[in-house]
């Protein structure tokens, strides 16, 4: 398929998708498919309902009670919890009016999405373990909130694939303990596969006789990483970035590009970064660069110290280890803006989504060592954006740092009415702007078990929900083999110059998989992306080659007295003894946690059969 062709299929949908809400309550279920309530909700089926006019503001509470807080404080648990869309109030009806939530388990069709219960036992051994390790999860995230009841059912469980996502939340009793959840799950476990039934009815007496949640987690990581390692994994990466029709710089920056793929020597096979400048183009496009340059640094010299390693370290370890490489980076832009004596909307500063595919080897119960554990570690900082897509369906990962999240998430607004602000989009938190102290990046932990395409991608092209509109396009022909991953990401860029041309666009794509690839003629492709020539880049400007390259040299325009510009040299000398320094504290923590727990948790030896 000609880039062009497919290209010309990204076309702008010509109708909105129907805005689907689940209502909550007894109520709400009294009422009958095909109503039409206050000439905006249609009943699709009891408590599905449909918002016809989703133009129109919608009704909120009065007030925000004790019941809507759990909802908001939980925004950034989106892959997982629904959130607050509005209120209906029945004519004739003097109680409580009807919640709506959107972001609820519905199909695009209308229905819901199966639950727990009906698709457990027809499910591959590594996928229901993995249900079990995001709810253990959630278990503790939602016990602050009070509502831990909420996986106590598994009718109230929905899947979609890999993702387990709530159906709304029960507050219940507040004194849930792990030792529910422990006979909760052996109510319904005698559906598991073969290689799952003896662990985990062993791990929930443990539960139940009230082992401590650390060594519970330890031995579900063990046995999820056993069974995703019993499938290869294969990657393949390709990004891009381009400055759009209207900029004349580019501030994005990403990893890895065709000029990184062509060299091989210092290449990171499984690693995708993504970074999109603010600070105006005298700052925006530097910090970009500083970013990329620095985690890629970084992450060759812990990838290689980890590899040493006789066991996986556990998901906190890494995590912990990650947050403390992007403090790095953060500290490298924010030395750079202070040693320019740069203030307030001066400073310059940059997001960041880093996606990096973590193959520890490991041993199973049977003695045999497999080299890839499936990992995928996720690390945003700011609005940039990752996405996980199927050939079925389309899953926003990352949460946005902005005011509007923000105001959620400290309880003091609904979502509808936060999206409104004037500074709704504004950025809360970008590398570089402050001090690490300050800086809280969010990190996921994956574990990839389907074919599927990571994208990660600037607000150039997320902006107007532009993926949401278009994956179906893409990515069915990526995975189906009729499009090369590069012509997609090019694809995708010319989409984002047409539609949301105002702004830098960068898109990163890490195709995942763990089933054979469809077998094409040999002559099937007639283009391929062409590694030998790097896409055309954008000049700096003259400013930003002054931050880069010449330490000698003001910033054209700057008023007042001469700021002293720090050498190149100085500048990437303090970036490699903060490397060291922070690859040394990862290796002493290592070892102090490894000298407390030298015997952890396992589980007794299970069959060698397959899933």
């Amino acid at each position: 398929m000609l880039f062009r062709d497919f290209a010309n299929r990204i076309d702008p949908p010509e109708t909105k998708l129907p805005h689907y809400l689940w209502a909550v309550g007894n109520l709400a279920a009294q009422i009958p498919a095909g109503e039409t309530l206050g000439d905006r909700y249609e009943v699709i089926q009891p408590q599905i309902w449909c918002d016809r006019h989703p133009d129109r503001a919608p009704e909120l509470p009065e007030e925000i009670s004790l019941n809507h807080l759990p909802y908001l404080r939980l925004v950034r648990q989106q892959l997982h919890v629904p959130q607050i869309y509005s209120v209906y109030s029945p004519e004739n009806h003097s109680g409580d009016p009807i919640l709506l939530l959107d972001n609820a388990p519905i199909t695009p069709e209308g229905q819901l999405y199966p639950s727990l219960r009906e698709t457990w036992t027809g499910a591959p051994a590594v996928r229901q373990v993995y249900w079990l390790w995001q709810s253990l999860q959630l278990w503790s995230i939602l016990d602050e909130q009070g509502v831990a009841a909420s996986l106590l059912n598994p009718e109230n469980i929905r899947v979609q694939g890999w993702r387990i996502w709530l159906l709304q939340l029960h507050s219940g009793n507040t004194g849930h303990q792990l030792t529910d959840l422990g006979y909760h799950w052996s109510n319904w476990l005698s559906g598991s596969s073969a290689i799952v039934a003896q662990p985990m009815m062993h791990l929930c007496q443990r539960m139940r006789d009230g082992e401590p949640l650390p060594s519970i987690e330890a031995s579900l990581n063990q046995l999820l990483l056993e069974l995703a390692a019993e499938r290869p994994l294969l990657l393949e990466i390709y990004g891009a970035s381009d400055p759009g029709p209207l900029r004349s710089h580019n501030e994005d920056a990403c990893y890895p590009t065709a000029s990184d793929l062509n060299h091989s020597d210092g290449y990171i096979r499984d690693l995708a970064i993504l970074c999109d400048g603010v600070g105006g183009h005298d700052g925006g496009e530097v910090a970009s660069q500083t970013a990329v340059r620095t985690l890629t640094l970084q992450l060759r010299e812990l990838s290689k110290s980890i590899q040493l390693e006789p066991n996986p370290l556990p998901p906190n370890l890494i995590s912990e280890q990650l947050a403390a490489l992007v403090r790095v980076a953060n500290n490298t832009i924010a030395y750079q803006n202070d040693s320019q004596e740069r203030e307030a909307r001066q400073r310059m500063g940059t997001t960041l989504v880093l996606a990096w595919q973590l193959g520890q080897s490991l041993r199973n119960t049977s003695g045999v060592v497999r080299p890839n554990s499936h990992e995928l570690y996720l690390v945003n900082v700011g609005d940039s954006r990752a996405y996980w897509l199927t050939a079925h369906y389309c899953q926003q990962l990352t949460v946005d740092d902005d005011v509007a999240h923000r105001e959620v998430e400290f309880g003091r607004s609904f979502r509808p009415e936060a999206s409104q602000r004037v500074d709704a989009g504004a950025l809360t938190q970008a590398l570089g702007t402050r001090d690490s102290e300050f800086l809280q990046p969010s990190i996921q932990r994956f574990v990839i078990e389907e074919d599927g395409i990571l994208l990660l991608c600037s607000d150039g092209l997320s902006d107007d929900d532009w993926v949401e509109k278009s994956w179906q396009q893409v990515a069915p022909a990526v995975l189906g083999g009729d499009c090369p991953l590069g012509d997609a990401v090019q694809a995708w860029i010319q989409l984002a110059n047409e539609q949301n041309g105002h702004d830098n666009t960068s898109v990163v794509m890490m195709l995942c998989r763990v089933s054979p690839p469809p077998r094409k003629p040999v002559d099937h492709f007639e283009t391929t992306p062409d590694f030998s020539q790097p896409p055309p880049e954008s000049e700096l400007s003259e400013a930003s080659k002054a931050l880069l390259y010449d330490p000698a040299t003001d910033v054209p325009g700057s008023v007042g007295r001469r700021r002293r510009r720090t050498p190149a040299w100085q500048t990437w000398l303090g970036v490699i003894l903060m490397i060291i320094l922070g690859v040394g504290v990862f290796i002493l923590a290592y070892q102090q946690m490894r000298s407390q727990d030298d015997s952890g948790p396992s589980f007794p030896e299970a069959p060698a059969s397959g899933n």
